[in-house]
């Protein structure tokens, strides 16, 4: 086994543009190992926290749900009530979208409960949002058209009736 190598706190910000380029390069992976280096020298840097988080929900189309868990446990660390509502969201969307690309049985009804909850995280983010920022609005409008282009819905409960004796 390799010991990792540890970055100086000096170099945070130049790794911090490195993995933000590598997400738009559609490389997560990368992005996400910047950052896990970026949070050893500075465990509370919320742009390194928001990066990893969106760099694992990239990666959620060829992940496990326990990845949607790694990208949760980020939410609590970060600082207000609007961050961890709005990124809760985008975790739900970007889950319920790699679904609804994936298929499979159940699919689109999954797909609606995770764009759903996203939806839900929206609202209580745009409560809470600072003036002028209409991300949690725009988001949401996002998961109303994919549900009415793809016409999702929620699951049906099947009534069951013991016959009578």
């Amino acid at each position: 086994m390799f010991s990792l190598k540890s970055i100086s706190r000096e170099s945070v910000p130049r790794a911090l543009e490195k993995a933000e380029r590598y997400r738009l390069l559609n490389e997560p992976q990368l992005s996400e190992s910047i950052c896990s280096d970026i949070l050893k020298a500075e465990p509370g840097n919320e742009k390194a926290m928001v990066t990893m988080l969106l760099s694992i929900t990239d990666q959620f189309a060829t992940s496990s749900i326990a990845e949607v868990d790694r990208a949760k446990q980020l939410i609590s660390k970060l600082p207000g009530e609007y961050e961890k509502q709005y990124y809760e969201g985008i975790i739900c969307e970007r889950k319920g979208h790699s679904i609804l690309i994936k298929g499979g049985y159940d699919a689109q009804i999954l797909a609606y409960d995770w764009l759903r909850d996203a939806m839900i995280h929206y609202e209580k983010a745009e409560l809470v949002r600072p003036p002028d920022n209409d991300d949690a609005l725009l988001r949401w409008n996002t998961c109303a058209r994919l549900i009415n282009h793809y016409q999702l819905e929620p699951r049906v409960e099947e009534s069951f009736e013991p016959p009578l004796e």
